[in-house]
């Protein structure tokens, strides 16, 4: 229909537009432009438009505008000298002026187009002229003011250079964890989820977003059953979780805790460690590369560092062997990526730190062998965030920052630093001016501290008094701003402070703790036997013929005997009959050609020889044994004899 109307209107109207006469512009075309109003819905329908130079305009308009607002500021200039020389002749009257001043300004508003321009102040030159928008009329031009700003702003400048005044440090939250150590901390890129492992074989999942005032986990999984968690760490893009325990396989997990991988174990028997598909030994550390998703890295006590695919899960990516200055296998009890990705870092057992190209894993690009004392395990390597210092956290209490390019000697030293957690680790500000690690106490003598170093110089600038147990792990996130600190007592802090850090910790703690219903608190005492309920009962079949069927079928259930050995034997069975000396001999080795039908007689046949020569009892006991004393016939005669009657007649 509506093509159909389209058609009949576009052929009325050129049918109306043939008919007409150009010379005559009366009753036909009002007939016209009312049939077209009529159907298009607007009159003046073939009328010419009105063109305008839009570029004309604007420029007569700037011209005028300009001429006007001198205009303008010349009549106000003319206005304050005029007032400056009557305030020389005679004292100033502030009240009525101000009233002619405001008429004088409201008449020369009038006349002004655009924003009004303010008076002039003495602390300018009024031969200056005006470049950009009019000053605002609050503005006052002294000298002073600018002086104040001026400070202002080396004042707020002093306070952006002063690291001291960045570290979030005015509230903290307590999330318990356990009753044990907290060795591994991780927080996903986002800042929006924490998680928490421990020695209590517990891996935590902590919702900021979802948490409220009561800081409960969400989640609690054992992901390695029996295992100690040494290292989490989120992917690069938040989705997945690298999980390093006290076993030789890692896991890597979803957001949820619900598996995704889990590394080969390898062969422990191959002597090239090189040859074999995973770690055949407990690991120490492992993380994320930090450029691709999909690549991570481990370290073992069979000494090597795999990097591993998460695409493949059969066999190891690349095998880095660290060796020492003789050539010996060495372990590896840390290790990290550099910031572009392109060099691995691992600290070993004999105190020296190995970096090697990503993609060549025969020799090392730089190496220290005296970076911290022998046996003394590094605890944590990392790098800071322009990839130019690379600091380590030594089992000898030191904390040490090297330069790669210079590799013999450390930057900077810092020493009584106790350590007695084999994964206490360092790490950089976010804006690469401080360095943070922990210190480890014995119970009950002394507080755990968070220490910070300046960067540049390394001195002990600030110290937090964590708890009164040691400080194993700390994080410092670059997006909230906020650390997140492990204990040695099972408590994970996080320190914030609500005007310079950002969401984390600042969602949880403003929401009230959820009240508890009456019916959930009645349900809780109640006991619920498992099979009680339908939805736990085990589905009985509707004909035992067929079960019965399938359990004949089934050796194990049907009680099916083995079937005679044909042949010369199978399965670790030997043949009857075999046909070879060697099933002859099986055959015949345990034959006892002795007939023990009665036991009695067949112990006591040894009887004779046993007290003739004692062998296996008596020896054993010819050193202890006391010497047998026996009481003489007499006496025991004469108290017989004593006895009273009723014992004789009882015996």
């Amino acid at each position: 229909m509506r093509l159909k109307y389209r058609s009949s209107f576009r052929g009325h109207s050129l049918s109306n537009f043939q008919n007409m006469d150009p010379n005559k512009t009366g009753h036909a075309s009002d007939q016209s432009d009312g049939d077209m109003a009529s159907v298009m819905g607007f009159s003046g329908f073939g009328k010419k438009a009105r063109t305008f130079d839009l570029d004309a305009i604007f420029e007569q308009t700037r011209r005028t505008a300009i001429e006007r607002s001198q205009q303008v500021l010349e009549g106000r200039q003319k206005e304050e000298t005029g007032e400056n020389s009557q305030q020389r002749d005679r004292p100033p009257a502030p009240a009525p002026r101000r009233k002619k001043e405001s008429s004088s300004s409201s008449d020369s508003d009038s006349e002004l187009i655009g924003p009004p321009v303010p008076k002039q102040s003495t602390g300018l030159d009024e031969d200056d002229d005006l470049v950009g928008p009019p000053l605002p009329p609050g503005y006052r031009g002294s000298t002073a003011d600018v002086e104040e700003d001026d400070d202002d702003e080396d004042v707020q400048d002093d306070d952006d250079d002063n690291p001291l005044k960045k570290i979030p440090d005015t509230h903290e939250i307590t999330l318990q964890h356990g009753c044990k150590s907290v060795s591994a901390l991780a927080l996903d890129p986002s800042g929006a989820r924490l998680v928490t492992g421990g020695y209590d074989f517990d891996v935590r999942f902590w919702d900021f977003a979802g948490m409220d005032a009561a800081l409960n986990a969400f989640r609690t999984i054992q992901p390695c059953e029996c295992h100690q968690i040494r290292s989490l760490q989120y992917s690069i893009t938040g989705d997945v979780i690298l999980v390093v325990s006290g076993n030789a396989q890692a896991k890597v997990l979803d957001r949820d805790g619900f598996p995704v991988m889990e590394c080969p174990k390898g062969d422990q028997y191959i002597v090239d460690m090189a040859n074999t598909k995973g770690h055949t030994a407990m690991l120490n550390s492992g993380c994320w590369h930090p450029k691709i998703k999909d690549e991570f890295m481990t370290c073992s006590n069979d000494g090597t560092v795999r990097t591993w695919d998460l695409s493949s899960d059969k066999k190891h990516k690349m095998c880095f062997k660290p060796r020492s200055l003789q050539g010996k296998k060495v372990t590896p009890t840390c290790c990290t990526y550099s910031r572009d990705g392109k060099l691995v870092a691992a600290g070993c057992q004999d105190g020296s730190i190995q970096i090697w190209d990503r993609n060549l894993s025969v020799h090392t690009k730089f190496h220290c062998r005296q970076a911290h004392d022998p046996g003394t395990d590094p605890s944590c390597l990392t790098f800071s965030y322009d990839g130019k210092v690379l600091a380590s956290r030594g089992g000898d209490d030191t904390l040490k920052t090297w330069d790669i390019r210079n590799f013999k000697k450390p930057l900077n030293v810092a020493t009584g630093l106790s350590t007695f957690f084999p994964m206490t680790d360092c790490c950089f500000s976010p804006d690469d001016k401080l360095l943070v690690t922990g210190t480890s106490v014995k119970k009950d003598q002394g507080n755990g501290k968070l220490v910070f170093f300046d960067r540049a110089t390394f001195q002990k600038v600030y110290e937090i008094e964590v708890t009164n147990a040691s400080v194993v792990r700390c994080l410092w996130h670059p997006k909230l701003n906020q650390i997140m600190v492990g204990t040695g007592n099972g408590l994970a802090k996080v320190y914030y402070d609500p005007v310079k850090s950002h969401r984390g910790a600042m969602l949880c703690v403003v929401k009230s703790k959820r009240k508890e219903r009456q019916a959930e608190t009645l349900t809780q005492d109640y006991i619920i036997t498992p099979h009680a309920l339908p939805m736990f009962r085990e589905a009985r079949q509707r004909s035992t013929k067929k079960q019965l069927e399938k359990d004949r079928l089934d050796p194990l259930k049907s009680h099916k005997p083995e079937p005679p050995v044909t042949g010369p034997g199978r399965g670790g069975r030997v043949a009857a009959h075999g046909g070879t000396l060697s099933s002859f001999i099986v055959k015949n080795i345990a034959l006892d050609k002795t007939d023990d039908s009665n036991p009695r007689q067949a112990i006591l046949r040894h009887a004779k020889e046993a007290s003739e020569n004692p062998y296996w009892v008596a020896p054993a006991y010819s050193k202890t044994q006391p010497d047998a004393i026996f009481q003489e016939e007499e006496e025991s005669d004469e108290e017989a004899d004593k006895e009273p009657e009723w014992k004789k007649r009882k015996i």
